[in-house]
């Protein structure tokens, strides 16, 4: 019986280690469809690399998971993890893109780094709406960070990514000495892609109140700048009448 007993919990163990292995092996594949790299050298044996991850929901999905079995979280410790993350990466909001740099070579300078890099949807150049402001110094050795391009036009509202195959992420040459005048572009297909997925359950729950929120104060703050406006105009319209009184008493 006992031997019984150890040859299932070996099995088990070993079923267990087997499934992790496979999902790590998932998770690997779900990172080199979402992560492009580049690397560059000049005749001084200098190096500098790029990579560049498109926070796809395919992505963020695997990175969950994996976050999750790596920490042996509960469900309710998984959708906290869920809610702080979506809401620092604006995902739905904007289309986020992790940049990393490990620069071996001359110091970089790239401000302001809005004008260095852009995000090309449907032949049109997007520029960021906000990045990591480390971007801004003046960097040798590893930096790493977030840039967040709009999602939809400014005008209409329309999902920008709506039809669209896939979009290209453009980064000057001038950005250091060992690209200058060399293209750097990394491209993703995102036809199937669909962040909406990612907002489901109690994480995605406090999001729609977060904005709610937020709708709520922008609603009260033009309330009272139209209400300020109706009371000027209230007080024109007074002054008005009251001068016209008194000019029929002159008559």
């Amino acid at each position: 019986m006992r031997f019984k007993i150890v040859r299932t919990t070996l099995s088990a163990a070993f079923l267990l280690l087997f499934a992790f292995a496979a999902y790590g092996s998932q998770f690997t594949d779900i990172m080199a469809r979402w992560s492009r790299s580049v690397k560059y050298k000049n005749d001084m044996g200098n190096t500098l690399e790029i990579r560049a991850t498109y926070y796809s929901a395919e992505y963020v999905e695997a990175m969950f998971q994996n976050e999750a079995d790596k920490n042996m979280w509960t469900r309710d410790e998984l959708e906290n993890f869920k809610y702080t993350f979506l809401k620092n990466v604006r995902m739905g909001e904007t289309i986020p893109i992790r940049l990393e740099f490990e620069n071996l070579g001359p110091s970089m300078r790239m401000a302001p780094f809005d004008e260095q890099v852009s995000l090309v949807i449907n032949g049109k150049e997007y520029r960021p709406v906000e990045y990591d402001p480390r971007f801004n110094f003046k960097l040798q050795g590893k930096r790493d960070g977030m840039v967040f391009f709009p999602r939809y036009d400014e005008k209409t509202q329309k999902d920008l990514l709506n039809g669209v195959k896939s979009v290209r992420l453009i980064i000057k040459g001038g950005i250091s000495p060992i690209t200058e005048g060399k293209k750097i572009d990394f491209i993703w297909d995102v036809d199937k892609d669909n962040p909406q997925r990612l907002f489901q359950g109690k994480a995605a729950a406090k999001l729609e109140v977060d904005r709610l929120i937020k709708r709520l104060e922008t609603l009260s703050k033009e309330r009272r700048q139209l209400e300020e406006r109706l009371a000027a105009v209230n007080g024109e319209i007074e002054s008005v009448n009251k001068r016209m009184d008194e000019l029929s008493k002159e008559q």
